[in-house]
């Protein structure tokens, strides 16, 4: 069970930020080249120093989406110790990269994606896409797909044994709807579930949500560069919280 190799096909996360990234260091190297030609190299070099930066950010950014994001998780789904026989649940499972590896540590189990499908959150997103991955990576028999709203989830009460999501939550706009998607998901776990979230955004507000509605052993810890997508403010932290029993 590792990052090695993964036989299915995950795309780009958010490629108009991508787009935006490189678009922005492209354009200062043609700032740069202007401002050379028109008032010397004592200038010039400005442009390009924020190119550079530019560029950096795109490696970050591409580097994350394609490798870091899946080494990442492959150690927090570890921390987690599953016996196997758990219920799952991935909010905004995209194409199915934490989906898909928390799979494979269920034999007995089972894992449900939810999701929107927004292309603009993933580049190719859609539910046959995920099922195409489910198939490659061969647990397509204990994973479960469903259209629906993380602020509105389609379960009953205390129907899972762990939640994760993984860069999802920040893609709602407002904060009220953020905060009903912490609510639901606390709502779907049950007694003694474990919740884990990783984000960019709203970190610490979810942490106070998740105190407020009285979970235990909330925590937040930053997850580094291998999860870290271009911006001086673009860094994901990890926040996990148990439900009391």
């Amino acid at each position: 069970m590792t990052t090695a190799r993964r036989r299915g096909s995950y795309g780009v996360d958010a490629p108009p930020v991508l787009f935006g990234l490189a678009c922005t260091a492209v354009g200062m190297v043609f700032a740069g080249i202007g401002v050379t030609i028109g008032v010397g190299i004592g200038f010039g070099w400005i442009p390009f120093a924020v190119a550079a930066l530019g560029l950096v950010s795109v490696a970050l950014y591409l580097h994350t989406t394609r490798r870091g994001k899946f080494a990442v998780w492959h150690e927090l789904l570890g921390d987690l110790g599953l016996r196997g026989d758990e219920r799952l649940l991935d909010l905004g499972c995209g194409r199915g990269a934490v989906l898909l590896m928390a799979a494979e540590r269920l034999p007995e189990g089972g894992a449900v994606g939810v999701d929107l499908w927004r292309t603009v959150d993933q580049s190719g997103n859609a539910p046959e896409v995920t099922e195409r991955n489910a198939e490659a990576e061969g647990v397509r028999d204990r994973v479960e797909l469903r259209t629906g709203d993380m602020t509105a989830l389609p379960f009953d009460d205390a129907s899972f044994d762990v939640i994760v999501s993984s860069l999802a939550i920040h893609n709602i706009k407002k904060a009220e709807g953020r905060t009903r998607a912490v609510d639901e998901a606390v709502r779907v776990l049950r007694p003694g579930g474990r919740l884990l979230i990783a984000d960019i955004a709203a970190v610490d507000d979810h942490r106070r949500r998740l105190t407020e509605l009285g979970l235990k052993d909330v925590r937040v810890r930053p997850l580094g560069w291998r999860m870290w997508w271009g911006g001086p403010w673009m860094g994901t932290r990890a926040l996990s919280a148990v439900k009391p029993g």
